[in-house]
């Protein structure tokens, strides 16, 4: 399946084992062995240490909202047919904060600091309202 039929990246041998994992429903995240912070989005060194010390990990797909955007026109494949949707940052559990859709929440019900989950949509994570 290729990645840029549903608007994703495509992947090359690093960012395979992300994808790979987001079509099983798993989010990864980078964790670095020298400082021990987590980071997202993947990359080979860490951004907060330099370390080149870093391995993938399982996150635990929960996080906060920490600021959303509704958005009504967006002339890019796919996200054309996908309007109006919710475009959030949301603070995973383990530390880094990330981009990414809201999905099945209620726009007049959200709120800074409320508890998502992740979920996936086309191989890519989203999140929902949940615990």
């Amino acid at each position: 399946m290729s990645g840029a039929r549903h608007g994703l990246p495509e992947p090359d041998s690093f960012t395979r084992p992300y994808w790979e994992a987001a079509a099983e429903g798993v989010l990864l995240l980078r964790r670095c062995g020298t400082c021990g912070r987590a980071h997202h989005y993947p990359r080979e060194f860490c951004p907060h240490c330099w370390s080149d010390d870093v391995t993938w990990e399982e996150a635990s797909g929960r996080a906060t909202l920490y600021t959303w955007s509704t958005v009504h026109r967006n002339d890019l494949p796919p996200f054309t047919t996908r309007t109006p949707y919710v475009a959030a940052v949301v603070d995973l559990a383990e530390g880094p904060r990330m981009m990414t859709q809201l999905t099945d929440c209620d726009e007049a019900q959200l709120s800074p600091g409320m508890t998502l989950r992740v979920a996936f949509r086309d191989g890519n994570p989203v999140f929902r309202a949940g615990s």
